[in-house]
């Protein structure tokens, strides 16, 4: 299994962020499952490269060019993918992975796990999307969304499909046994 994982490109003010991306990496890296990742060595990125490649994983970036020649691409990974763009970027992140989670992260990270679900919304993938939510740092985000399902905006099993954990064992877990909602406009 190959699971893109989207998370900042700082460490954030709370050191336990740092140590839940770590938690992450190595349990990635300690059971075999490959993680795609944004390519660089910063930040909770450069964290969970470094852990599922200290167990042995193996870790695939995906990174433009332009930030290669701000000198931010990761140099050990397994493989290193530079594209044109952010676009480019996230459409080969898609085909690498099995899946998605974001880690605590900024707007960047937002902007890519949305695309995510929205593209698993109206079908375009069948693949798991989920938010990592250590210490509950995705429930301002999520009561956001539950105010969109009670608007009417949003259907209940679209929030419903989103994988919530702040456990490996159980994020895979969930993803091993999800199952992907009717698509949008059928």
């Amino acid at each position: 299994m190959k699971i893109a994982v989207y998370c900042g490109s700082r460490s954030g003010n709370e050191p336990l962020y740092a140590e839940k991306a770590r938690e992450l990496g190595e349990f990635f890296g300690s059971n075999g499952i490959e993680v795609v990742f944004g390519g660089g060595h910063v930040g909770l990125m450069g964290i969970v490269a470094d852990a599922a490649l200290s167990k042995g994983g193996r870790v695939y970036g995906v990174i433009p060019q332009d930030l290669v020649d701000r000198e931010l691409a990761h140099p050990n990974l397994t493989e290193l993918h530079v594209v044109k763009d952010m676009h480019e970027r996230k459409a080969k992140m898609a085909d690498l992975s099995d899946g998605f989670v974001a880690l605590p992260g900024g707007i960047g990270t937002l902007e890519e796990i949305f695309e995510a679900w929205t593209w698993g919304q109206l079908g375009f993938h069948r693949k798991p999307c989920a938010l990592y939510n250590v210490e509950g740092f995705y429930d301002p985000l999520l009561d956001m969304v539950k105010t969109m399902v009670a608007s009417g905006f949003v259907q209940q099993e679209y929030l419903d499909m989103v994988v919530q954990a702040d456990d490996p064992g159980r994020l895979v877990d969930r993803f091993q046994h999800y199952i992907h909602p009717r698509e949008k406009w059928v």
